[in-house]
């Protein structure tokens, strides 16, 4: 159990918690603060948004304990607030809500835009919006919502309650002096990445990857020698561009080099920009990769580790064996836990081995090879061909 002191709702708790235990269902089951919606359990829906140390974050990817010192702001807390009460009449007023599942996350989200970006337009409302789903409204009488609060805000003199904040992790206050970021225009993650941890590459905690990583083995076999495929794994770029959403940034330098991951999960798309250490045992016919990132969007981070051996089971054929270990944190970490990621990652494993074959007979790539790698479309894939297989199961097929 972890010891646990922090502020909701202007009220000082203290608990004991277990380390796995999110913070929404803490503010639920132990706060009996229901405002709080769970939906997905993945980051994706924005139903448990909430506001920690004054921004908005998603509990259910947030462990209770990484909240340790933090303020939390849920729904309850804004029962007498000006802002909210503007919305909740504006809500009424533009059938903004029908079932009213996602109606909390949208009035937490919409509270923030009116007081961070008061003159909004409904394009950056809509984009503020992307991140809180409804499958009852068409957006519609949100947005119209939140544009008419927002200039009754703006009238009432509300629209600037909110301070501008420097963005610190989630769970500690924003540090002093910290860069404001909530002016800033969106920037691609392409052109504007974040700068990757080459510098402390040698400090990073790869023990724990091994210790409490996600681990996951896979094996293909492809119709070349083992020392073609061997070879081609020599060049790292090549072995990228057969990975949806992954390429280097730059040339290797020795055995070090930097690039990015693409990831998409619903309507967030998280850039992971890193470096990667390779070491290869020629004799062995055996490989290591290391790799660590950031998420140019989010404090999101990735740690893997990744081992390869080709072997020959026939003089014209070779058989590739993967071992991953991984430690995601942020938005995916959820996805991580879940039992779709082996699936995910079956497929993605056929389209790599489709890739490798296609690379190594001068064919063109699948066309699977995209810019971004969406692990959306991928688990339903593996959902609708698990359902597939159960049917062919049942009736013989």
């Amino acid at each position: 159990m972890k010891a646990l002191s922090l502020t909701i709702n202007g009220r000082n708790v203290k608990a004991e918690v277990a380390p796995r235990l999110n913070l929404a269902d803490f503010l639920r089951e132990h706060q009996a603060l229901t405002a709080t919606h769970v939906g997905c359990e993945h980051g994706v829906c924005g139903a448990c948004t909430i506001l920690i140390d004054g921004a908005p974050a998603r509990s259910c990817i947030t462990f209770a304990a990484a909240a340790n010192g933090a303020e939390i702001t849920t729904l309850e807390g804004f029962e007498s607030d000006p802002v909210m009460a503007l919305l909740r009449e504006a809500f009424a007023e533009n059938h903004g809500l029908q079932c009213g599942f996602c109606t909390p996350g949208m009035l937490m989200t919409g509270r923030d835009i009116i007081t961070r970006l008061p003159d909004a337009d409904e394009k950056r409302i809509r984009l503020e919006l992307s991140g809180n789903l409804c499958r009852c409204t068409g957006y519609v009488g949100i947005v119209k919502a939140i544009q008419s609060a927002q200039a009754a805000a703006s009238k009432a003199g509300l629209a600037r309650q909110s301070a501008s904040r420097g963005i610190g992790p989630v769970g500690s206050h924003p540090p002093a002096g910290a860069q404001d970021y909530s002016q800033r225009p969106a920037a691609s993650a392409r052109t504007q990445p974040v700068a990757a941890p080459a510098e402390n590459f040698g400090a990073i905690d790869w023990p724990s990857v091994e210790r409490e990583g996600v681990e996951l083995h896979q094996s293909f076999s492809v119709p070349f020698p083992r020392d073609q495929v061997w070879r081609f794994f020599a060049d790292l770029d090549q072995v990228a561009s057969c990975m949806p959403g992954a390429r280097l940034t730059g040339p290797m330098t020795g055995n070090r080099g930097e690039g990015e991951v693409n990831v998409k999960l619903g309507p967030m798309v998280s850039a992971f920009h890193g470096v990667l250490d390779v070491a290869r045992d020629d004799t062995g016919f055996r490989g290591t990769v290391r790799g660590a990132g950031r998420d140019a969007k989010s404090p999101s981070s990735a740690r893997a580790i990744i081992t390869y051996t080709v072997d020959s089971p026939t003089a014209a054929a070779s058989r590739v064996d993967v071992s991953v270990r991984f430690l995601l944190s942020g938005a995916l970490a959820q996805f991580s836990r879940s039992g779709l990621v082996k699936d995910v990652v079956d497929h993605l494993t056929r389209v790599f081995a489709q890739n490798l074959e296609a690379r190594l007979s001068g064919r063109p790539l699948a066309s699977e090879s995209a810019d971004t790698l969406d692990a959306g479309a991928a688990a339903r894939s593996a959902i609708f061909g698990r359902i597939a297989a159960f049917f062919r199961r049942l009736f013989g097929g």
